[in-house]
């Protein structure tokens, strides 16, 4: 079991997309312009409800993931538009905070555990490896090898106990809102992510980290 802090936290869950991963939009607004598609539109494929949350729940895999959004654009584009744009959008993993990634860096070393907790395809793994922070947290918490999504309740109560942490003991970390909403009502410290400097504040407040000094 992790130390607890002077609020009791044990464990940090922490979202990957939007908390500790950021994208460069326009390098995908690049990719369709070469490819001679209206931005916006691979995005907005790949976000369908229908196509996503199979990928996010471990219905279907990364791989099939993609073919799928390459067999929706491929009526409007053709095949030989489509399987490259999705091909070459596949190469890209993002990048990371630089910032976020010193504060979980400071929280381990405090003695709280780390968890990424992300609705993730069956990629995630391969994503943080070539990221390079496997290495950095203590546990992954994949939707697609649960089985089951943010803001689901299963999900939360499922990466407390992954993270070795009673629920009432983590805090859980995300820029989506009812995704923090959710945390709240099963028991968990929620925080609604915008910035670093936030989230330091946050952790400060909670005792997981040293106060910087002025």
């Amino acid at each position: 079991m992790s130390e607890r802090t002077e609020h009791g936290i044990e464990a940090v869950l922490c979202d990957l997309d939007g908390v500790l991963r950021v994208w460069d939009s326009e390098a995908t607004a690049e990719l369709e312009r070469r490819y001679g598609v209206p931005e916006g539109t691979l995005l907005a494929t790949a976000f369908t409800p229908e196509l996503l949350q199979p990928a996010l729940t471990g219905a279907v895999t990364d791989d099939e993931y993609r073919r799928n959004i390459a067999v929706a654009l491929l009526p409007e584009y053709g095949i030989d538009v489509v399987a490259d744009l999705v091909a070459d959008w596949s190469q890209s993993f993002g990048s990371v905070d630089r910032d976020v990634r010193a504060l979980l860096a400071q929280v381990r070393a405090s003695g709280v555990r780390v968890a990424i907790v992300s609705n993730a395809t069956t990629r995630l793994e391969a994503d943080l490896a070539a990221l390079g922070v496997t290495e950095e947290v203590d546990v992954v918490v994949n939707s697609a090898r649960l089985g089951v999504a943010k803001p689901e309740p299963t999900f939360y109560f499922a990466a407390a106990k992954l993270a070795d942490a009673e629920v009432e003991r983590c805090l859980f970390v995300d820029d989506t809102k009812v995704h923090v909403d959710v945390a709240k009502a099963v028991g968990m410290h929620g925080f609604q992510y915008t910035d670093a400097a936030g989230l330091r504040a946050e952790l400060e407040r909670l005792g997981v980290v040293e106060r910087s000094v002025p």
